[in-house]
């Protein structure tokens, strides 16, 4: 099938996400068909490159087309694809779960639920502490912590988290029993009689416009958690995975959580795969017999999927035979030296941002699609620009990166 009868297609029956739709479907626009890529780069259905400057929307690590994982992936292919996960088990699970909870010091996360995507790994963490004080000698904890302008999904549970109206749709009032707060300030002068837990993305806010907390946030919020035996649920759907400089977020701070969600870059950016580590008190608080109804009844069909399995442990494997960890320092340097002259510029590890101060809430829009003719892909978060590069990018590349993005600015005024 040819290019135009593709787009064709896609406008008569297609319905993207984050998507303005009739803009999208108006005659005279042509949507970016993205058919293959290498490394760092994207080609689109006449040929043009361009560098992937938001890691395909903040999921791939190792680059597109890596040979570590596509070869682990068809291995696999030729075993089996999928089987249920309820009630069976399978090795690539296994072994997962022992690497992921290996990753985190003191032997404090030890039980890994998988899900699908970010969103469910959060309705996991959430349901998990709720169900705990229920049936376990404190059924008033039903309130959870979130923070303003938090994101942690889509789903009606995660969404019901979030701080950000315009992405909970027409209805705000739905979900779980939420307190939003802005501070820890206001988190210390909380009644912890009825908190079951509190839910943070750590070190930086994403769908916030990439917002940095205090340095000292999430120590000090661990603090008082352990203190008031409130559980801490760390959304790292984001920033896990390398994104930070290191591993994890928490391990800037020295702190492993009660409940640490993870997607996004867990597969490399090539599969659909979730996870909830969590604690083996929590663990403990399910068990009993089958008519208690301890058990925690919830789950995905594809659940710890063998392919989504596989493709982590490739990714675990080449973070360590490539030693990925190691060169972000220089990546990280070389970044933010390139851009700190920047309006609003801000970094976290390999997460680079800067924002446009303008009353056209469209401008940064504008100034990703001018970024194409530069061959930069990207996203904006209103007129929040980013480059979140997967961690295989050269400085090279880096550097290529900025000065699309520049000239980008330039082009529209900005």
């Amino acid at each position: 099938m040819n290019k135009p009868s593709l787009i064709d297609l896609d406008k008569r029956h297609l319905w993207h996400p984050f998507t303005p739709m009739r803009q999208w479907c108006a005659p005279e626009h042509e949507p970016l068909l993205l058919v293959n890529g290498q490394g760092c780069t994207l080609r689109d259905q006449h040929g043009k490159e361009y560098l992937d400057g938001n890691a395909s929307i903040w999921t791939n690590i190792h680059g597109h087309c890596h040979p570590v994982i596509n070869a682990v992936i068809i291995e696999q292919l030729g075993k089996v694809a999928h089987t249920s996960f309820l009630g069976f088990t399978h090795e690539p699970a296994i072994r997962l779960a022992k690497e992921l909870v290996d990753l985190l010091p003191g032997g404090k996360l030890t039980r890994a639920f998988f899900t699908d995507n970010g969103s469910t790994a959060i309705e996991s963490a959430v349901r998990m502490a709720l169900q705990y004080w229920k049936q376990n000698s404190r059924p008033e904890r039903d309130t959870l912590i979130a923070f303003d302008r938090a994101y942690h999904g889509d789903t009606l549970g995660a969404a019901s988290l979030g701080g950000i109206p315009l992405f909970k749709g027409s209805g705000n009032d739905f979900g779980y029993r939420v307190l939003s707060v802005s501070s820890l300030d206001e988190v210390a002068a909380l009644d912890a009689s009825r908190i079951a837990a509190v839910v943070i993305e750590p070190l930086i806010q994403g769908a916030a416009g990439m917002r940095l907390w205090p340095q000292d946030m999430l120590k000090s919020l661990d603090a008082w958690c352990a203190a008031q035996d409130v559980f801490l649920i760390l959304d790292e759907v984001m920033t896990g995975f390398g994104r930070t400089g290191k591993m994890f977020a928490c391990e800037h701070a020295g702190v492993v959580p009660d409940f640490l969600c993870l997607a996004k870059g867990l597969t490399g950016g090539y599969l659909p795969l979730a996870v909830t580590l969590t604690t083996e008190r929590v663990f403990e608080g399910f068990l009993g017999e089958p008519g208690e109804g301890r058990t925690f009844f919830y789950g995905h069909s594809y659940a710890g999927s063998q392919l989504g399995c596989a493709a982590a442990l490739a990714s675990l494997r080449v973070f360590r035979d490539e030693r990925v960890l190691e060169q972000l320092p220089e990546k990280i340097a070389h970044l933010g030296g390139l851009m700190a002259d920047l309006p609003g510029f801000r970094q976290c590890g390999m997460i680079a941002a800067m924002t446009i101060d303008s009353p056209d809430l469209r401008l940064g829009v504008k100034v990703c699609l001018a970024a194409r003719r530069h061959g930069l892909l990207t996203r904006p978060i209103g007129n929040t620009l980013v480059l979140m590069p997967p961690l295989c990018v050269t400085l090279d590349e880096i550097g290529r990166m900025v000065s699309a993005l520049r000239a980008a600015l330039a082009n529209v005024g900005a």
